[in-house]
């Protein structure tokens, strides 16, 4: 077999798990910035039930004191407040020992890394394919790019399976990484449009 072939099918696989890799990193950070928000609205959502609660107690007997006794507001408010408050409680415990918007943070700067990584790749394809390049100095840029990506991995953050099933079904279902012809013309100025 052709060694050009083969070192092409090796830079293929590695391109293709780049790719995954880069997309994955994105959806967890969508992930976690999602959660980050969903988090926030919750914690503005028990602050409010929590402050309701506990002015239902102070103020309750002028407001509901004609449809309710002073006791039954005055314990209705206790409870409502002390549960949401407890909840708020909780919820500020897991945002203190989880910073989930750094943590998103290290997932975009994770795929940015990778994604420089991923246009190498694909650019070493092209290389292989046009086939001026000569085989050692493909090798040389191979290697090179698998130490890059070694470093770039050690510091990134895990994914998870659900990020990676994100990204499967972004790169195969959606296309995210696919243009048409007829995209990309659109995209570049119409002296650059691909001539049929």
């Amino acid at each position: 077999m052709d060694s050009r072939y083969m070192i092409e099918s090796q830079v293929r696989q590695c391109y293709g798990r780049v790719v995954y890799s880069h997309k994955a990193q994105e959806k967890c950070a969508d992930i976690l910035l999602r959660r980050l928000s969903q988090i926030k609205v919750w914690q503005i959502l028990l602050s409010a039930i929590t402050t309701a609660g506990f002015i239902a107690v102070i103020f309750g007997e002028d407001v509901l004191g004609a449809v309710l006794s002073t006791e039954h507001v005055t314990l209705i408010g206790t409870v409502i407040g002390a549960v949401c408050s407890t909840s708020l409680l909780v919820l500020n415990a897991y945002t203190k020992d989880y910073d989930l918007g750094e943590m998103a943070q290290k997932h975009r700067r994770a795929a940015v890394d990778i994604w420089l990584i991923r246009e190498k790749y694909l650019s070493l394809i092209t290389d292989l394919r046009v086939g001026l390049e000569p085989i050692e100095q493909i090798i040389t840029c191979r290697d090179t790019l698998l130490v890059e990506l070694h470093r770039i991995y050690t510091g990134a953050p895990g994914t998870t399976y659900k990020a990676y099933k994100k990204a499967q079904k972004a790169l195969q279902q959606c296309e995210e990484m696919t243009f048409s012809d007829n995209e990309i013309d659109g995209m570049l100025p119409s002296d650059f449009a691909r001539r049929v």
